[in-house]
């Protein structure tokens, strides 16, 4: 009886040790073999052209092209048949749904990746998801209650898109564009098309003044850091 092939993994993460990591991982699991790694999401998109993987294990926050991004550019591709799972540090509750919705089958943070990494890479390779932990056996009632849960904006909100309010925030707290790209997981490009539609919605000309205006019309709830 002819053993089956292995599930083929493609590792991308901007940090070696977190990469050695999963390789170790899953030199134990025969299941699986890591056939490349890559250092951000462009590396990762050409890897997967090449190799035509099975899985991709990508990071949230990696330089050029970030995880999201990543998966925004996987959807233009419905001939690569690669099932990806988000690693991540930490995620909230729409950046878990913004993933789902681009497609990813999974949401691991990188403190569990030990203990449950093999067990969420089965689930993923059996048709199901993995979430919080275990596995998501209907997808809509998880999405369901993820968009139930979402804050409304602000009544008088001008407009804003729940992403551009997340970082007029960020703005508030004194971030640059690229501290904003990192925590939000997408590309600086993008962090400055948002401030564009931010500045023509509001009508301020900098981001001082978009700060003393985000304040004083409470465009956001509280001026605590952002966590890092």
């Amino acid at each position: 009886m002819e053993s089956k092939s292995p599930v083929r993994v493609i590792v991308a993460d901007d940090h070696p040790v977190v990469r050695i990591g999963v390789k170790a991982i899953l030199s134990s699991a025969p299941a699986f073999q890591v056939v490349g790694e890559a250092v951000d999401g462009k590396a990762a998109l050409e890897l997967i052209h090449q190799l035509k993987p099975d899985l991709l294990l990508l990071d949230l926050r990696m330089p050029n092209l970030p995880g999201l991004e990543t998966l925004r550019e996987l959807t233009q591709h419905p001939d690569l048949h690669v099932r990806t799972v988000l690693l991540t540090g930490e995620i909230d509750r729409r950046g878990i749904l913004e993933a789902l919705q681009l497609g990813a089958r999974g949401v691991l943070l990188k403190e569990s990746v030990a203990s449950d990494l093999v067990h969420c890479l089965e689930a993923v390779v059996q048709g199901e998801h993995w979430l919080n932990g275990k596995r998501v056996l209907n997808l809509v009632e998880v999405l369901r209650d993820l968009m139930a849960e979402e804050v409304e904006p602000p009544k008088n909100n001008y407009r804003l898109t729940a992403r551009e309010i997340s970082v007029i925030g960020y703005i508030v707290e004194g971030c640059t564009n690229k501290d904003v790209a990192r925590e939000c997981g997408i590309a600086e490009e993008t962090v400055k098309r948002h401030l564009k539609n931010i500045f023509d919605k509001t009508g301020v000309s900098n981001r001082l003044e978009l700060a003393m205006f985000a304040l004083n019309h409470s465009l956001i709830k509280n001026t605590g850091s952002p966590a890092r």
